[in-house]
């Protein structure tokens, strides 16, 4: 299928849908599409009165809400570049983000607000809040009477009403910048990535085609992850506004709790998710009954009835409607996965980046095979640096048509980010098989070199350790007494077991003969240290390993 303009996509989404439901604010506020189309052309009419230019940048700083899709959607569909920053971020980090993106404009939270100041952003014309779109700051008086006059001015341009023929968005091409992504730091700095159109439109292309071609604008969607991010952005909003899906925004921290009510009530066709979210429910409600019925579970007519209650129940607790659920933005745990199989959940873990728009690979979850995260996508290609690429681990690297265009103002960082002929280098490592599927063995910055040269890559380590009772998260650095694994475990459920901490932290180091029985001679933990409190995350809650790092000499 040949381009197609992704703003024109949703003006003919909007155009078609008119009177459907788009966003909603969970138990809160519903804007149908008209509603939608009608407050964009709002901040149309405010952007042309406040002279802002195509290829300006917008900065969108809040907690998922109806209101970040329908400022971020006001900037592409006026050609304008949404520059959407985790509300994670420090104040600090925020302001610095916001003057290196070049943004004119902020939208942002009250709350987050609370933080910041705009002589910290000399570079904004104005400053609004994202929930109400009243401005908290505008740099001159003739910038407050283009707010203080706009209903007026809407209502003398549209004197019959807004009505779905006035629609006509900005026809974007391929190459345009469409967005400035800043990537949430595992590795301790911020990039820009400059993701074009043909990025979005490749990955809502293969949404449309073959990830999620059974939902249509009668589908439901639950938003948990930041939309900031380009997981939840891509897979949570912006394809389901091309289809004239109902997206609703959780607008809260989604703990298990929450999100299991939200999707009890709103039963969502499609669940995206991060690993993390599966692998606590397993742990939580999960594992607890496998145990109690393992000897039951070695006959094998019980076994089956057993593990088919499971996954009803489990099928039950996220809604009972969904398709598939797909996992991404780290690797999954193989106890869990291993047993999500068995009871033939319907799961898919697929595998991304920021850079890619962000999807890279992927497989339905009745064609997925075990420990991996899929195939290319459709317009992608991989390889793998390797002599062997089969059976020898090496750089997973990208071309296609969903890579980016660069880091923003940032040479070095893009230069050192592609080969000579031009494949965007992942920092991944992996292999794939004969068919063409993806296996992911880490990350290249985490791999740590073995006593005789072997590569260790810690997050096949601390999956093994995750699975210990009582251990929440674990991560394994490299010390001068070898490998120690810090471990964050569950004091709150050791003490309603009847355990002090000491007892937790006893019963835990007495496994570690066991853990490393299911480790490599050369990969054997040495000790075992306990964190306090959990660690510092980025907001896909992947851990930032870079603070963690230790001295090895």
């Amino acid at each position: 299928m040949e381009y197609q303009s992704v703003n024109k996509l949703l003006e003919k989404s909007f155009k078609e849908n008119w009177e459907r439901e788009a966003l909603s604010n969970y138990q809160g506020v519903t804007l149908k599409y008209s509603d939608v189309a009608e407050r964009i052309e709002l901040l149309h009419i405010a952007f042309e009165k406040c002279g802002l230019q195509k290829g300006d940048k917008v900065a969108l700083c809040s907690r998922n809400q109806a209101h970040w899709g329908v400022c971020f959607m006001a900037a592409t569909t006026y050609g304008a570049v949404p520059v959407p920053i985790l509300h994670e971020f420090k104040p600090e980090n925020i302001h610095y983000l916001v003057n290196h993106s070049d943004a004119k404009v902020l939208f942002v939270d009250e709350i987050i607000w609370q933080g910041l100041s705009e002589i910290e952003m000399p570079g904004l014309e104005v400053i609004v809040q994202m929930n109400t779109l009243n401005y908290i700051y505008a740099k001159n008086q003739d910038l407050v009477s283009v707010r203080e006059n706009l209903t007026r001015t809407f209502n003398e341009m549209y004197p019959d009403g807004f009505k779905p023929e006035h629609l006509n968005y900005y026809e974007d091409q391929p190459e345009e910048l469409a967005l400035i992504n800043y990537t949430s730091g595992t590795s301790g700095f911020s990039k820009g990535v400059m993701l074009p159109y043909r990025s979005l439109w490749c990955n809502i292309r293969f949404a449309h085609e073959t990830a999620e071609p059974q939902m249509t604008c009668e589908s439901q969607m639950v938003a948990m992850l930041p939309s900031a991010h380009m997981y939840g952005m891509m897979f949570e909003f912006l394809f389901e506004m091309t289809i004239g899906a109902h997206v609703h925004f959780l607008t809260r921290t989604p703990s298990p709790k929450v999100i299991m009510k939200a999707f009890s009530e709103i039963h969502p066709d499609v669940i995206i998710a991060v690993p993390l979210i599966f692998e606590k429910v397993y742990k939580s409600q999960i594992k607890p009954v496998v145990d109690r019925h393992k000897s039951l579970m070695r006959i094998p007519i019980v076994d089956q009835v057993i593990r088919r209650k499971i996954r009803n129940n489990l099928i039950d607790s996220f809604g009972g409607r969904f398709e598939e659920v797909i996992m991404g933005g780290a690797a999954f745990n193989p106890e869990v996965e291993k047993f999500m199989r068995q009871i033939h959940f319907p799961f898919t873990v697929g595998y991304g980046m920021t850079e890619c728009g962000p999807l890279i690979t992927y497989a339905k979850w009745w064609k997925t095979r075990k420990g991996s995260c899929g195939m290319p996508i459709t317009g992608c290609e991989i390889r793998i640096d390797s002599k062997n690429p089969y059976k020898e681990p090496g750089e997973i690297q990208v071309r296609g048509e969903n890579v980016f265009l660069g880091y923003y103002k940032n040479r070095q960082a893009t230069k050192a980010s592609f080969t000579n002929d031009n494949w965007f280098k992942t920092g991944d490592i992996g292999v794939i098989d004969y068919d063409g599927y993806l296996y992911l063995r880490g990350r290249s910055k985490c791999m740590i070199l073995g006593p005789s040269g072997q590569n260790i890559y810690p997050e096949e380590l601390e999956a093994v350790i995750n699975n210990v009772t009582y251990v929440v998260d674990s991560l394994v650095v490299e010390d001068k007494v070898g490998l120690t694994a810090l471990v964050y475990p569950d004091y709150h459920q050791g003490e309603l077991d009847g355990m002090s901490g000491e007892d937790l932290e006893k019963r835990i180091t007495d496994a570690l003969p066991e853990i490393n029985k299911l480790l490599p001679s050369y990969a054997q933990i040495r000790k075992i240290e306990f964190m306090p409190e959990d660690f510092e995350r980025t907001p896909k809650r992947s851990i930032k390993r870079y603070l963690y790092q230790r001295d090895t000499k």
